[in-house]
Formats: structure tokens, sequence, C-alpha cells
């Protein structure tokens, strides 16, 4: 691709962090809601920070443009703000230099995934220390406190059980395809604006199937109980009715705790990959 078009990515990747961000989702930091250790701002930052590196992200293996895509957000904040999100993006925007009209993006992504590497698997652990994500555990094979000895896409299935990342990798971005994507763009379609769709984008994520990173930090049956909480809000309505909209509120206060363990990262995560994904597909961002 030209010059133009990897800069076109790199402003997609920005823009889907944005949009994600600044959207209220439950549960999450968005403009006027933050953490106690964690602030809206620092996402800014972050958004902002793996603009160069996505942008290169045709001409090198996909666990470098993580690798490359952390440490430059550290340069800018100290907290872990978009490891998820950088895991997801990294391959999508690879593919799309390598996207051909007779597989489309997600039939290149496949591909993209395949060819992955022990390298790619190193400088993905490299990333994932650097960013040291809370709740991260112990796994009995491939832990990235070690060194894996598989390649990346081989050493994600083995954590596709307890990870909605990884379960993204071993499924060629399932969930972002099949569940985010269309569910964003007919919000779009709809004249939803962008804080709108993003909402009831993480909202249908959220109910389809239960976040890890809640999982992780609370239980998996704390986890099912915010899908359940979820699929209620987007019965009342969610952000299309005043009483969605105010179970939208109810769940954004249950949500929020001191040790915010409640927080659904993860599926904030798939959330960005979904708009990325509309966004490079000619979804305008405007109205």
């Amino acid at each position: 691709m030209s010059l133009r078009d990897a800069a076109d990515v790199a402003v997609a990747a920005q823009l889907a962090c944005l949009l994600e961000a600044s959207a209220p989702k439950p549960g999450n930091v968005s403009p006027g809601r933050h953490f106690a250790d964690t602030r809206y701002e620092h996402f800014l930052a972050s958004a902002a920070a793996i603009g160069e590196p996505l942008a290169g992200a045709g001409t090198r293996a996909v666990g470098l443009t993580v690798r490359l895509a952390i440490e430059a957000t550290a340069r800018w904040t100290r907290s872990n703000t978009n490891l998820g999100i950088v895991l997801l993006l990294a391959p999508l925007a690879r593919a799309v230099f390598a996207d051909q009209p007779a597989t489309g993006l997600r039939g290149a992504l496949a591909d993209v995934l395949a060819s992955t590497t022990v390298d790619d698997a190193r400088n993905v652990y490299a990333a994932i220390r650097r960013a040291a994500p809370g709740g991260l555990g112990q796994a009995q094979a491939q832990d990235v406190a070690d060194e894996p000895t598989l390649p990346l896409l081989d050493v994600m299935r083995l954590a596709g059980h307890r990870d909605g990342i990884a379960r993204e990798y071993d499924s060629t971005f399932e969930a972002t395809f099949e569940i985010g994507v269309p569910v964003l763009e007919a919000a779009r379609r709809d004249r939803l604006s962008w804080d709108e769709a993003v909402v009831e984008t993480f909202l249908t994520l959220l109910a389809a199937s239960p976040d890890t990173h809640i999982a992780r930090r609370a239980g998996e049956e704390v986890a099912a109980g915010v899908s359940r909480l979820a699929r209620a809000t987007l019965d009342a309505g969610g952000v299309r009715s005043d009483l969605g909209r105010r179970a939208l509120e109810e769940m954004d206060n249950d949500l929020r705790d001191a040790g915010h363990a409640k927080n659904p990262g993860t599926t904030a995560d798939l959330t960005t990959a979904a708009i990325f994904v509309t966004l490079l597909g000619g979804g305008s961002w405007q109205g």
C-alpha cells in the first residue's frame, strides 16, 4: 500500500481508540469518569502513541508491532490502557495491507495469524511483561514469564479458554466480525451517534460472552452476572430509550468499585477492534 494508506491505517487505529474511550460505557473510564489509578487522559495519550507503530504494521511482523506499540505507550503513561487493543489491532492492521478482493479483510487476517512465528510470540510476551496487566496469573504451559517455544497463534490457542483476546486469535476474530462490526454498522445506519453506537456494541458483546478480565479479577460467577446485566440493559432499550438509559446508569454504578474488579476491559478492547474494522471498511465517522 502507499504511504497515504499507511497513514490512514494509523489514523483509523487512533480514532478507534478515541471513540471507544470517549463513549460512556458502563464500568469503564470515560470523560468525567475516572479510576483512582487511571484517568481518561491516559487513554487519549495511549491512542496518540500507537499511531506510528500501527502505520508500519504492513512492513513488520505482528509481534514486533505489538511490542513497539506498547513501548510507545509506556513513554506516555504508566497505566496499562491498551494491551488488549494493541494485540487486536496489530494483526488487523497487517491484514489491511494484504487484503485481497477474493478473501476480504478476515480472509487476509486468517493468513496473517497462521503465519505468526515463535519470534512473534517472544515479542508479544515482552510487551505483556512491559504492560504488566492486573490479574494475569500463571499458565501451566507457555507462561508469559518464560520464553515461548510455540508460534504466537499456537500460544494464543492455549489461552483461548480463559482470555477473550486470545480467543479472537483462535477464532479469526469471531466476536469482532460476527457480533461487533454488524451491531456497530447497524447502529450507525440507524443514525445513532458514535457514543450511542459504541455503547450499544459494547453491551451486545458483553451480553454475548462474559468478560474474561472480570473473570480473572472477580471470578467467573461475577463475570456471568455482569453479562446478564448487560442483556437486561439491552432489553430495557439501552441507549435507545429513557428506561434503557436509566438502566445504563444503574449498571455503571453497579460495576464501579474501589478496585474496579468488575471493569469489562476485555469487552472494551473488542469494541475497539470492531470500530477499527468499521472505519477501515469505509464507515463514515461523521454525523
